[in-house]
């Protein structure tokens, strides 16, 4: 009934601008994947950073979703592998149907996770009665999920024996764009790396991480 857009009379304030992403260089995820071993993170960082997980799909993740161990399915070997189903999004799905997708895990990965159920028991053990059963790989020390204030806390602490990082100027997420540009720099197709970080298509790719992508006509310019 309005013979206006009421809309039009309001002033919206400036946003602020959004903090453009980075990536790690082969030489510094060398040394977080040596470095951070001891520290409570360790396990989260080497699985992000060696499979491009979102940071809210592996918060969420369960160790019902994670098979460490490889199994023989009608003749065929199946390797270590990672379930990425679930989020800490609303509604506990991924961000979008298509980002539903089963990861192979690198060896750095199965030996990460597997010092992590070690480690879990531990707290576990340490907690007693107080520990809150939640089948989640990554927790708190009584059992609970980890927010995403919690992860951003830990990881920053983890990487201060990194030389020339500043923990403060780097967050979890950047741990998939490091990934994203790693498997461009070593040639590995955009079709490929697309599905790996489970996107729908190579359009979102390319869009958010085109700073990070090798140029596809590079082969040519090189011949």
């Amino acid at each position: 009934l309005v013979e206006r857009n009421v809309a039009d009379l309001v002033d919206l304030p400036n946003g602020q601008p959004g903090r453009p992403s980075k990536s790690l260089t082969s030489k510094q995820v060398d040394q977080i994947l040596v470095k951070t071993r001891p520290h409570s993170m360790h396990a989260y960082i080497v699985v992000s950073l060696l499979t491009g997980v979102r940071t809210e799909e592996l918060r969420a993740l369960r160790w019902e979703h994670v098979d460490l161990e490889p199994k023989e399915v009608r003749g065929d070997e199946i390797q270590p592998q990672m379930e990425v189903w679930r989020s800490v999004r609303a509604g506990g799905d991924t961000k979008t149907r298509g980002s539903r997708r089963t990861l192979t895990l690198p060896r750095l990965c199965v030996e990460a996770l597997s010092q992590q159920r070690d480690r879990q028991a531990l707290l576990k053990k340490r907690a007693g009665e107080t520990w809150i059963e939640t089948g989640l790989v990554f927790t708190t020390s009584v059992g609970t999920a980890l927010d995403a204030a919690n992860v951003r806390r830990g990881f920053r602490n983890a990487l201060k024996d990194i030389e020339g990082l500043d923990p403060s100027e780097w967050t979890p997420r950047e741990l998939r764009h490091s990934f994203v540009s790693i498997l461009s720099s070593s040639g590995v197709p955009i079709e490929e790396i697309s599905r790996l970080v489970g996107h729908s298509g190579t359009t979102v790719t390319e869009l958010i991480y085109r700073h990070e992508l090798r140029p596809a006509l590079q082969a040519g310019a090189t011949a």
